[in-house]
């Protein structure tokens, strides 16, 4: 599969009165054509500013300090204002966060479906309502024709969120952004907002950038997880690797949070608070809160360390000389899974951090 979207060592940083915070710290991954790509993170883990310089549609105080973002092959960076205008919600739409405050109130949702099909495309009035309608029924929302003229106050919530994946998707965008599409919404309408992104993939071939901090989510949409905290990325993989074989501890401790039928405890929580970008850590960002932290941490930032051709994860435990360790019992139990479905498909020659005893294989 051919890379529509490669991001390489972004840095990104935003002017306070507190001082320069260091939000984004050399995140790099790529997007294939027609897949999906769920990043996942706590809130302020720098999911959203990650997607929102794909867009350009960065706060005035941000500065783009290195990287590349290359879409089909151009530096997005380096693209005027006046360029980007001509790609955003042609070449590249975004879904966002709240649906009740992404619709103008004062236009129906018939003109705002047509503004950007009759902007991009040159379509005429006609040639662009009947566009609109098209993508309403495509989204399911009944009596298409009648609601046209209607405004977004006269919609419920999981219906705005129909209207604003119609816009999205109006121009057939090669890469559409869902930046958590589904946090406003009741679990219901989650799933059939969930369902409808899915069905809508498999007839656009549109590649989804999928933001989100609900694993549950990531389990019905995505084709491979990228994994983000302090403004990195510390962990990549297909879905079933990143749910069965996760090798970060920040990834165990995702899963571990994770309420499931069979919880009778109280959940986990990670412990301690994500660190201030203000002055990111030395080492590890995630060591202060790392059970299995060494002394390397506090020193020496880990590289990405090759797990299978398709997952990766920066952590020291991976170095061929740190020890063995126990990870959660959910996890561990998720591992034994892995071997028994997933291991002989991804191949036989992954490393792994797991172990049932905690042997020192050497010094780090």
């Amino acid at each position: 599969m051919n890379n529509v979207l490669e991001v390489k060592n972004l840095n990104i940083t935003f002017d306070t009165y507190a001082g320069k915070v260091k939000a984004i710290r050399g995140v790099s991954f790529n997007l294939k054509k027609g897949e999906t790509l769920a990043i996942v993170g706590e809130s302020g883990s720098g999911k959203s500013v990650t997607t929102r310089s794909i867009m350009r549609l960065l706060s005035q105080n941000a500065n783009v300090e290195d990287g590349t973002i290359l879409y089909n092959g151009d530096d997005l960076i380096k693209k005027t204002e006046k360029e980007m205008q001509k790609i955003r919600g042609k070449d590249i739409a975004m879904i966002f966060q709240d649906p009740m405050t992404s619709l103008n109130p004062t236009m129906t949702i018939g003109k705002q479906i047509s503004e950007p099909i009759r902007l991009h495309q040159k379509l005429n009035k006609e040639e662009a309502t009947n566009r609109a309608l098209e993508l309403l029924n495509l989204v399911g929302l009944p009596q298409a024709e009648k609601r046209m003229k209607q405004y977004p106050h006269q919609f419920s919530g999981g219906q705005r969120q129909r209207i604003v994946i119609a816009i999205a998707l109006a121009c057939n965008p090669e890469i559409l952004i869902a930046d958590e599409p589904t946090t406003a919404l009741d679990v219901t309408i989650q799933a059939q907002i969930l369902d409808l992104m899915k069905e809508l993939q498999k007839k656009i071939s549109t590649s989804i950038i999928f933001i989100t901090h609900d694993l549950g989510v990531v389990a019905n949409v995505a084709d491979r997880v990228a994994v983000m905290y302090a403004g990195k990325i510390v962990e990549v993989g297909t879905v079933d690797e990143i749910f069965y074989n996760p090798q970060h501890p920040y990834t165990w401790g995702l899963i571990s949070s994770m309420p499931t039928l069979e919880t009778e405890k109280t959940l986990y929580a990670i412990p301690g608070t994500p660190p201030d970008l203000l002055d990111p850590p030395v080492g590890d960002a995630f060591a202060p809160r790392n059970e299995f932290a060494m002394k390397i941490d506090t020193e020496l930032e880990p590289p990405f360390f090759e797990v299978s051709d398709t997952h990766s994860a920066a952590t020291w435990l991976l170095h061929p000389d740190a020890p063995a360790v126990t990870p959660p019992a959910e996890i561990r139990a998720r591992q034994a899974l892995y071997k028994e479905k997933f291991a002989n498909y991804y191949g036989k020659n992954e490393t792994s951090v797991f172990s049932s005893e905690n042997e020192v294989k050497g010094g780090l």
